[in-house]
């Protein structure tokens, strides 16, 4: 990444937390704006909040803002798939669990390509640089012995679908639930190409790194209540539903969506798209995201002490 394009980031993370806070309100960065699909996300924070850690939550249109806000200290904490700039912070994040897995399908408009081989030098659309997406497009042209041509970037698997439909774009990744309803509505006009298996982590919660070391029980709690509400949802899906309506949540948004909440989170955990994960999962991410060029090294030589903070995860799960 340029300079340029460095310093816009800053500025953009720095207008989005214009407004001033409380010098103990931790600011949190989230990588996509508040939906259904982040809505269990929301929750943990609002749970975290009542037992006493003090969060704003601060959503962006393009993940690596959110990772950028965190790396520059604009905000403390970050939920984003942050690995491609780690090793190059040097330390200054850590992570502390995984959120989602990248339960994620190749899409294609049928017409213009069949196969992985048909996409060599053709333009290709993530959801934004260094995220889940590209690194499983950067795997499988690696795999497939291709190079794509320009990469275009537009955030969210639903804005994705409506540039498909609108033959805006021809060649994208989507997530589990938007595949659904694309090949719903047009499974004559698209197709899914293979993909990778055993999917490493997408979301994941992080922080700074002198933040934790300062807010030790606050990390303790925050990881908690994540870890909980994973395992209530593991239970029961429709436990997001019942605290969206229980907090007010997501009102804004049309009722026609809002009652798809339990049916998305069914689906998700019955995918393995929520499922969170610690030091069991670092070990399959560093294979993973070595593979797809944004971890260097050898991935059985990477320290997961490097990258991770385990020991509110591991607190949280211990029986």
């Amino acid at each position: 990444m340029s300079r340029m394009s460095i310093y816009a980031l800053m500025l953009a993370a720095t207008a989005a937390f214009a407004t001033p806070a409380s010098s103990q309100t931790a600011q949190v960065a989230l990588g996509e704006p508040v939906s259904v699909e982040t809505l269990a996300m929301a929750i943990a924070f609002e749970r975290a909040r009542e037992k006493g850690v003090d969060v704003k939550v601060t959503s962006f249109s393009k993940e690596e803002l959110a990772v950028q806000a965190v790396i520059s200290g604009q905000a403390q904490i970050g939920i984003a798939t942050p690995y491609s700039v780690m090793q190059k912070s040097h330390g200054t994040i850590k992570n502390l669990v995984t959120l989602t897995r990248l339960v994620f399908f190749p899409i294609v408009e049928k017409a213009t390509y069949k196969s992985w081989k048909d996409l060599n030098g053709q333009p290709f659309t993530f959801h934004a640089r260094g995220s889940g997406t590209e690194a499983i497009g950067n795997i499988m042209a690696k795999r497939q012995g291709i190079q794509f041509g320009q990469r275009n970037y537009i955030s969210g698997s639903d804005n994705r679908i409506v540039a498909l439909m609108n033959g805006q774009i021809k060649a994208t990744i989507l997530d589990l639930a938007n595949t659904k309803i694309l090949l719903e509505k047009a499974g004559d006009r698209f197709a899914t190409l293979p993909g990778v298996e055993n999917p490493a982590s997408d979301e994941i919660l992080f922080a700074r790194t002198d933040w934790i070391d300062k807010n030790k029980d606050k990390v303790d709690i925050l990881v908690k209540e994540f870890v909980t509400l994973w395992d209530e949802m593991q239970k029961n899906p429709a436990i997001i539903e019942t605290e969206r309506v229980k907090r007010g949540m997501l009102k804004d948004l049309p009722k026609e969506i809002t009652d798809k909440t339990t049916a998305f989170y069914t689906t998700g955990v019955k995918e393995g798209l929520y499922k969170a994960g610690g030091g069991d999962a670092a070990k399959s991410d560093f294979e993973f995201y070595s593979e797809a060029g944004q971890l260097t090294g050898n991935a059985a030589e990477l320290k997961v002490d490097d990258f991770w903070y385990l020991a509110p995860y591991d607190k949280a799960t211990k029986k």
